[in-house]
């Protein structure tokens, strides 16, 4: 046999193996969410206490104002970043939008709502992630510049990035700040390539340089005054995110999850202080729900960190028609239910983009139970839908469906019964 045929041959098996386990699996969790939509909370109960989303009441103790995002590739979704952000702008006073991208990334959009040059378009493309590419973020960067060409000195609006998978503009602008402040950028220009770690730089080595800059920044005279300092500092730390997170994958690719959440976690309590330092105590978090909930990753810390302070609003699906990666440099659109009985109410009683805020929903509704118990909701990432993949998610929903008790995660949840796919823009758009 060729050695390209055994290949395919081994990768048949492998796969076969992996749809197998998949069957297996799917009997044994079928609990969490079987074929099938579920059962459905009552319609009627559901649409007396569902509302809009200006109808969502934030607490006065809330600092961080956290939306989850069921999926990345829902037009619907991406909507709800501006919609909620409007309403939290207008009513609540929030002056601050931190996003689940990273921070020079987001910098490059600060800049734009700013009255920087450039379009709308070209501004989020610099987050460097495919799901911000699309028409509704650009929509919600064009809303903020509009906002800020009338604003009052010191009521204008800010854009932050809490994440640290990328480089390129962390290290762009950190060299920028350095050069401003005179300072020494040979070993900085050292470390990069385009943008990406260079590979014949050491672990040890970029992580030296990286410290002695921010010590150099550190002992800065206008330390506590610079906004300009201030950044520098906060792009450097960026940067040694990066790098750790990169070292937690190699050492075990298990804990990436939890070090990003850490890191995403810190990044946010940066974000409040340095809007508290310009007079505000309230910021807005989007990100994945997988990010917000109050029971994992960044939106757990913060929770332990905040307590009451954070307040979390989760999403959900009944049905989408969701843009993934296809794991070939492309993008696919595919079709799944959640398996949530409250998306399902919502549906079946006709209402669109529906919010429910747990504390108004008495202990004695029917509803109750789909709140404080397990039910299994939709969730989806950018995880590559290659042939394995899809099938496994077509044999074994629960794959895609994360079975827990809303009121653990979330303190109300948005539902949108029929989600539609976004239009993510080429890089050139």
């Amino acid at each position: 046999m060729a050695k390209k045929s055994r290949k395919k041959h081994v990768a048949l098996k492998v796969s076969l193996a992996l749809i197998a386990v998949a069957i297996a699996a799917g009997a044994v969790f079928s609990q969490f969410g079987g074929f099938g939509t579920g059962p459905s909370a009552d319609p009627e109960e559901f649409a007396k206490y569902a509302g809009a989303v200006e109808d969502i009441k934030v607490p006065d103790q809330a600092c961080v104002i956290a939306l989850g995002e069921a999926t990345h590739g829902n037009k619907e979704f991406q909507e709800l970043k501006l919609s909620v952000f409007q309403h939290m702008v207008e009513d609540y006073g929030v002056r601050a939008f931190a996003l689940e991208g990273d921070y020079g990334g987001c910098e490059a959009v600060d800049r734009y709502i700013h009255g920087g040059e450039g379009t709308a378009d070209e501004a989020v493309a610099e987050i460097d992630f495919a799901i911000y590419r699309t028409d509704e973020m650009a929509a919600l960067a064009e809303w903020m510049r509009e906002y800020n060409a009338t604003a009052a000195p010191g009521d204008d609006l800010r854009f932050y990035g809490i994440d640290c998978q990328r480089t390129a503009n962390n290290a762009r602008y950190l060299l920028e700040d350095m050069r401003s402040l005179e300072m020494d950028t040979s070993q900085l220009e050292g470390l990069f390539d385009n943008g990406e770690w260079r590979e014949s730089v050491s672990f040890a080595d970029r992580e030296a340089i990286l410290e002695g800059i921010q010590e150099e920044l550190e002992g800065t005279a206008d330390a506590e005054r610079s906004q300009t300092v201030r950044r520098a500092i906060h792009l450097t730390a960026t940067l040694s995110q990066n790098l750790s997170l990169e070292q937690a994958y190699e050492n075990d690719p298990t804990s990436y999850g939890q070090v990003r959440g850490q890191y995403m976690a810190q990044n946010t309590e940066w974000t409040l202080e340095q809007e508290r330092n310009r007079g505000n105590n309230r910021i807005f978090l989007s990100a994945h729900n997988g990010h917000i909930g109050k029971a994992d990753s960044s939106g757990a810390i913060l929770h332990d960190t905040f307590g009451d302070g954070y307040y979390a609003i989760g999403t959900d699906f009944f049905k989408t028609d969701c843009n993934l990666p296809d794991g070939n440099d492309g993008r696919t659109v595919q079709t799944f239910y959640s398996y949530d009985p409250l998306a399902k109410a919502a549906k079946t009683a006709g209402l669109d983009c529906t919010w429910l805020d747990f504390s108004v929903v008495p202990q004695d509704s029917p509803l109750r139970v789909y709140i404080d118990d397990a039910v299994s909701t939709g969730t989806l990432g950018e995880q590559p839908m290659d042939l394995v993949t899809t099938v496994v998610m077509r044999l074994q929903p629960a794959a895609y469906r994360l079975h827990s008790a809303p009121i653990d995660l979330y303190d109300g949840m948005i539902f949108v019964p029929e989600a539609s796919p976004t239009d993510i823009h080429d890089q050139s758009h």
